[in-house]
């Protein structure tokens, strides 16, 4: 009998400290953390910018592509996560795959009022094969580990309370 309190006990203190993924539908947790080696891709001057630099934040790839609206719905919001203040150790690469140049992605962010985000671009889309992307937009968090636990296919809320207090719990 108490062998079952303890484990009873044990379970329910566990289930209270868990955090429930959010109720966003196209939110995909990964059950098997995923490393990927050389994950590259190019900033605004064509320089080489490699996530292993960095390990110990968070971090959100976010593909997208200039002709497609729903990227141009969640963008906003997206630059609005980059600068909330309950998330001071987020990433956020916004990552051109739709073989635009500087100068149309430059319009893009203009046209949206993006000035918190950078943009970068994987123009040869070795990193949409890389992860399999099969649309933008598609976002892909990795924990501090530099490990994958959750894929965004389809466009979100970025706002959205629920999901940034879920992200807490790995920022």
């Amino acid at each position: 009998m108490k062998l079952l309190t303890i484990f009873i006990y044990l379970l329910a203190t566990n289930f209270s400290y868990a955090i429930e993924k959010p109720d966003i539908k196209n939110l995909v947790l990964i059950k098997d953390l995923k490393i990927y080696k050389n994950v590259v891709f190019k900033d605004a001057n064509q320089k080489d910018v490699d996530l292993i630099d960095y390990k110990g934040k968070l971090l959100i790839l976010n593909f997208w592509a200039s002709w497609c609206a729903p990227c141009r719905e969640e963008m906003p919001s997206l630059d609005n996560l980059q600068i909330n203040s309950s998330l001071n150790n987020l990433k956020i690469f916004p990552i051109n795959i739709g073989q635009d140049n500087l100068s149309k992605s430059k319009s893009f962010f203009k046209e949206l009022e993006i000035n918190n985000l950078d943009i970068y671009f994987d123009s040869t889309i070795t990193l949409a094969k890389k992860f399999s992307i099969r649309g933008v937009p598609t976002s892909i968090l990795f924990d501090k580990e530099g490990k994958e636990f959750s894929r965004i296919i389809g466009s979100i809320d970025f706002n959205n309370e629920e999901f940034i207090n879920w992200l807490k719990s790995y920022n």
